[in-house]
């Protein structure tokens, strides 16, 4: 690979695809922008390997649908996911499936450049591995049995709403437990809770909570 981190930028809305070129570039990265999924699978094969920012929404094939075809053709390059508001289950989805993170829009650029960074660390390093069941359970081990709920509903792409009523409890209470559990699991985002509890799930599920 070359030292130039080139970014596929594969969206159809041509507004998203100038803005995160814009600040892409000016934090270093090569950007080549795609106007949609079936492009970017005719090109991606013969490509240089870079990162993908890729978006839920798109005609004629979804990000999901892209990201699935790209593990069927072998095609590995890190994907960062671009959703909607009301999308998160969807980010959800892509996640279970291999997505190294996931942005809402309007997202700034400083998680932007975060996400793209954490992406080519994965390229960049061929021995960097999915955290192991074992070292999931470890980290969920602190977790109350309310909060494992959280993340379990989470998991489901819920949202707060729906897991406070699965629950019997309020939203704003489930607000509390998911901020608790995000600090306690030592992690910014919820896409970083979810690659711990998806690892978890390859091994022998989330375990018995703590008391």
């Amino acid at each position: 690979m070359t030292d130039e981190r080139i970014v596929y930028v594969v969206d159809d809305d041509d507004s998203v695809r100038r803005s995160a070129a814009f600040m892409l570039r000016h934090a270093g990265f090569k950007v080549r922008p795609v106007e949609s999924g079936v492009e970017f699978l005719k090109l991606a094969k013969d490509a240089e390997r870079g990162c993908v920012l890729l978006d839920v929404r798109m005609p004629d094939m979804d990000g999901p649908e892209v990201q699935q075809q790209m593990i069927k053709e072998g095609i590995d390059m890190p994907v960062v996911i671009l959703t909607g508001h009301g999308d998160v289950d969807i980010a959800v989805q892509t996640m279970r499936a291999g997505a190294i993170n996931f942005l809402e829009k309007p997202y700034e650029k400083e998680a932007l450049i975060a996400a793209m960074e954490e992406a080519f660390k994965r390229l960049e390093d061929s021995d960097l591995k999915e955290m192991a069941a074992s070292e999931a359970e470890v980290r969920l081990a602190c977790l109350t049995g309310r909060e494992r709920d959280v993340l379990e509903g989470l998991m489901a792409g819920y949202p707060n709403k729906t897991i406070a009523y699965d629950l019997g409890i309020s939203p704003r209470t489930v607000e509390i437990y998911r901020a608790n559990m995000m600090e306690k699991l030592r992690v910014r985002s919820l896409a970083g809770a979810l690659r711990i509890g998806f690892a978890a799930e390859k091994g022998e599920g989330l375990g018995p909570p703590k008391k």
